[in-house]
């Protein structure tokens, strides 16, 4: 209650230092897909916080992670930049140090920036090149990958210690105090939150795990995670797997309304930017097959299509949902925008989604490309950070290596070599979508969508419209091109 009275006390004599500029927090689910909301139709699950963001902001109906697993999303969520330019090419691969972050741009801008719960882009302890402080943070509750209830993080680079509670809340409560320290400092606040939900393996609250004890019966056939009890891989019933997903879901739905009651109550709701999507798309053991096609890993729209909600009242005073492509390397271009701060000059893939936000852009005014790099042709052993600083400290429950934390890597790639340019790889222009893919039997497979009469991805149209094919074909090329420039550290030599 203190911290409350306070906190409104600050905010009222504090008005004209941070009026000029919005609050920002910028808010990550972690494999949470597109169609796990209730505003998106789920038959089970519940997120009625979720559910009101949509009717009370903006809903972008086709927002995409910038890749299909976490890590090279997440660099991309910080950077504006797809994660091939900086080796961030699967989970466990770091970012560069040279990268620009968000919070490099805001600390400039006099933000007090701030982030909470999972890294995954490089290891969090204090001598890492890649902690969260190092990368322009101001503070940090932060763990090296994901996390589950009684979960242990690192503050500020120490060693990690145990967080009883529901990690979602704790995340929240945290982040709360957090806003509290930057109203003592008069300075606006600039916050990702990175909740470990729903991430197997899985577990909830009694109370979230009633709300789905009458489950259909028909999940019955047995699916691969990990054991909560052993570390190690097992498979389990369907059925209780998404029970216990499910009640992740809820619990990290209600610690956002905890956030946003906590904004409402302070005053602070009116000129705060606050952004949820999802890392990537929904898990394999839980998709359920609909209805988009394929789940988390692939660059077909299950596995890159997640939620996306913005609430900024400021600024976004009648609700409104959009179907304008947008992704999350787009969020560095327009935090900048609102901001009012320059963009790094090197080359971005994002765009600055204000034009949407003030509802004056119906189009994308780029394409977004794709890419799983292939992980086959990554002969460099030089690595770009020294070993021991990329080894992890935080404990999780999934064994990796016969360890119970992460370890990072991220290699030197001085040069461009013909087979950099394989993987499974996509653009989207418009509605229009190809996808290329190498085969094992060697071939290679091109597919052309089309997204608004086809969402499924189920009908190919390469040889009805192989002109366009073509086209777009050439243009992933030269985007692929450029990309490589940077993973080969042009973009730094150039500053």
């Amino acid at each position: 209650m203190k911290n409350l009275i306070l906190t409104i006390f600050l905010t009222l004599i504090s008005g004209p230092v941070l009026a000029a500029t919005p609050n920002i927090i910028l808010m990550m689910g972690d494999d949470h897909g597109w169609e796990e909301t209730g505003y998106n139709g789920h038959p089970y699950v519940k997120t009625p916080v979720l559910d009101e963001m949509a009717r009370s902001g903006l809903c972008f109906n086709r927002f995409y992670a910038a890749h299909p697993t976490c890590s090279p999303t997440r660099a991309s969520f910080l950077t504006g930049r797809h994660p091939v330019r900086m080796g961030t090419f699967a989970p466990g691969w770091s970012m560069r140090p040279e990268e620009i972050t968000i919070a490099n741009i805001l600390e400039k801008a006099g933000y007090y920036c701030a982030h909470f719960g999972k890294w995954h882009v490089g290891a969090v302890k204090s001598d890492s090149p890649l902690s969260p402080l190092a990368m322009g943070f101001h503070e940090c509750l932060s763990h090296d990958n994901f996390f589950e209830i009684d979960a242990s993080f690192s503050r500020n680079g120490a060693s990690p210690k145990l967080f009883k509670g529901e990690s979602s809340e704790v995340l929240i409560d945290e982040a709360i105090d957090s806003i509290l320290r930057s109203q003592q400092s008069r300075r606006p606040f600039f916050q990702i939150i990175w909740f470990g939900s729903p991430h197997e393996p899985y577990r909830g609250l009694s109370e979230d795990l009633r709300l789905y004890d009458a489950l259909p019966k028909k999940y019955t056939k047995l699916v691969r995670l990990t054991s909560n009890k052993t570390g190690e891989p097992t498979k389990r019933p369907q059925g209780d797997v998404l029970r216990e997903r499910y009640a992740e879901i809820t619990a990290m739905d209600r610690a956002i309304g905890k956030l946003r009651d906590h904004l409402a109550k302070t005053g602070l709701s009116d000129n705060t930017f606050l952004f949820y999507c999802g890392d990537n798309g929904t898990s394999p053991e839980s998709a359920l097959g609909f209805p988009h096609r394929d789940a988390k890993g692939s660059i077909y729209e299950g596995g890159t299509l997640v939620p996306g909600l913005l609430e900024w009242p400021a600024r976004i005073k009648q609700p409104r949902t959009t179907n304008v492509r947008a992704s999350t390397s787009d969020l560095l271009p327009t935090v900048a925008s609102v901001s009012g701060q320059d963009l790094p000059d090197r080359p971005l893939d994002g765009i600055d989604l204000s034009p949407v936000i003030d509802g004056t852009m119906t189009v994308r005014s780029s394409p977004i490309c794709f890419w799983k790099f292939n992980l086959a042709s990554t002969d460099s052993t030089d690595p770009y950070i020294e070993p021991t600083l990329q080894q992890g400290t935080t404990p999780l429950v999934k064994k990796q290596h016969g360890k119970l934390t992460r370890d990072f890597k991220n290699f030197h790639h001085p040069r461009i070599e013909p087979h950099d340019f394989l993987g499974s790889r996509a653009i989207i222009e418009n509605d229009m979508k190809l996808i290329i893919q190498e085969k094992k039997n060697g071939t290679t497979l091109i597919e052309l969508f089309d997204l608004k009469n086809d969402p499924s991805e189920t009908r190919n149209l390469f040889q009805e419209y192989e002109d366009k094919a073509q086209r777009l074909k050439r243009s992933l090329h030269t985007w692929q091109t450029s990309v490589l420039k940077s993973l080969t550290g042009d973009d730094y030599t150039t500053q």
